[in-house]
């Protein structure tokens, strides 16, 4: 498909550079068939049925991005793979001007030197620590790694505001959205309405922000992510859809990483590696029956994902709605909660 198709034109102020307080308190917009429902995040309970299983991906933000110095010149860089052995994958904000070989300084005892460069733009980082030693330098030098379009330093209060309730995984470089919608009250009240809770592991990589440069989807290069659905939580999974229940996935990571361990059967698997699953319109969904998810920036990867599964007309419906309806997009806005097009069910 053009890439153009995927495109919209959203007013800038419309991008939330803050959460909403409390995090339940967001706006939702429920799309069903042609109908679109103007509620809150706090509905979620009676929008569900007894019996539904929502899973969430329960990956933890690290502090991935880290300013430093290559002599006298200033050097930003995104941490978006861990390679093992001290190695990481990192964009960097004047890759071309970085050579292999040129050493980076990050803080008092923390660097790394340039091990490669790569085709895709990004390079490779060799530190001279790891394990535990590098945890703890990047606590105290790394920046909580903000969408590129929150166009403002991070703050103490990001800390806290781009971690989702379920995180538990060190891992992620940007955070699962959908679940930063949800509070101990809201738990609490989903839990009261019969409504069962799966954690499953994707750590989110920076790549999901990266711009679709191509102009049609058959040519683009879809980033890998690793991902981990243990064998308690595959069974758990498909009892609820056995007994009757719909499996929601909290955000697209989860939805990602459940049509990646589905099998031809429907039915889940246990999985641990790598997923470069990319869905575009014509996908057939075997794994997810509705989908929560916040709003999707234009020509991305997200919102052909979330077109393919509601249908690219009623998401452009919706998204024209939200946008006249003064809704807050991105990473720190509000969400919607799409039933699916018929037509992609397998």
């Amino acid at each position: 498909m053009r890439v153009d198709e995927f495109d919209f034109t959203l007013p800038p102020g419309l991008i939330a550079d803050r959460p909403a307080h409390p995090r339940d308190a967001g706006r939702l917009l429920v799309v069903s068939g042609e109908a679109l429902a103007d509620r809150a995040m706090g509905d979620l309970p009676s929008l569900l049925r007894p019996g539904d299983l929502l899973v969430a991906n329960d990956t933890r933000v690290i502090p991935a991005r880290l300013l430093g110095t290559r002599g006298a010149a200033r050097v930003a860089v995104t941490l978006h793979r861990d390679e093992g052995a001290g190695f990481w994958r990192a964009f960097a904000k004047g890759a071309k001007r970085l050579k292999p070989g040129d050493p980076i300084e990050f803080g008092d005892g923390f660097a790394a030197r340039v091990a490669a460069k790569h085709p895709e733009g990004d390079i490779t980082l060799a530190f001279q620590c790891e394990g535990d030693e590098f945890r703890d330098a990047l606590r105290r030098f790394g920046h909580v790694p903000l969408p590129p379009y929150i166009r403002r330093a991070d703050d103490a209060e990001d800390r806290g505001d781009y971690q989702t309730i379920f995180a538990a995984r060190d891992g992620a470089v940007a955070a699962p959205t959908a679940g930063l919608h949800f509070t101990d009250r809201l738990l609490a009240a989903l839990d009261a309405a019969g409504i069962g809770r799966a954690l499953v592991t994707l750590h989110v990589g920076a790549g999901t922000f990266l711009p679709v440069k191509v102009a049609d989807t058959d040519d683009h290069r879809m980033h890998r992510e690793t991902g981990f659905i243990d064998a308690a939580t595959a069974r758990r999974i498909n009892a609820a859809r056995a007994g009757g229940g719909r499996i929601v996935a909290v955000g697209t990571t989860s939805l990602r990483l459940l049509e990646s361990a589905v099998g031809g059967d429907g039915r889940i698997a246990p999985f641990a590696g790598e997923t470069a699953l990319f869905i575009t319109p014509g996908y057939r969904f075997k794994a997810v029956d509705l989908l929560l998810t916040n709003f999707h920036l234009p020509r991305s990867t997200l919102f052909m994902l979330v077109s393919a599964f509601a249908g690219l007309a009623r998401m452009q419906s919706a998204y024209d709605h939200a946008i006249r309806g003064h809704y807050r997009f991105f990473s720190y806005g509000d969400a919607t909660l799409l039933h699916p097009d018929p037509a992609r069910r397998a």
